[in-house]
């Protein structure tokens, strides 16, 4: 994967459309766990853009609101799933922590993964 696939496909997990309904965020705002090999995916994205803007001095609006979207709100939905006794995939908590690092590490420049 490269810098331009992972960014799209970064973008099109945050946002919905008639195309993606299984995007990331549409299925935990749907609180239904993520598909499959998705958060695997999302993680690795998010590897290659840190690698891709590693000497940027600017990040992009479209592509920081989504980052956003991964780090933020995905919790907020995991924890509204929770009071609403949905019933998550058991690694779900700890890969919404490795998404969260994922995107402090690229808004750091600093790859966090194995600091916390």
């Amino acid at each position: 994967m490269d810098y331009k696939t992972a960014r799209n496909f970064v973008i099109t997990q945050t946002t919905a459309s008639d195309q993606n309904k299984d995007a990331f965020m549409v299925r935990l705002k749907s609180q239904k766990p993520p598909v499959p090999g998705q958060i695997t995916n999302i993680l690795l994205a998010l590897k290659m853009i840190f690698e891709g803007l590693r000497d940027a001095s600017t990040l992009d609006r479209e592509l920081v609101h989504s980052l956003y979207l991964l780090a933020y709100e995905s919790r907020q939905q995991f924890e509204a799933g929770r009071r609403a006794s949905v019933n998550w995939p058991p690694l779900l908590d700890e890969d919404l922590k490795r998404i969260a690092r994922a995107v402090e590490s690229i808004f750091s420049g600093i790859w966090q993964m194995n600091d916390k």
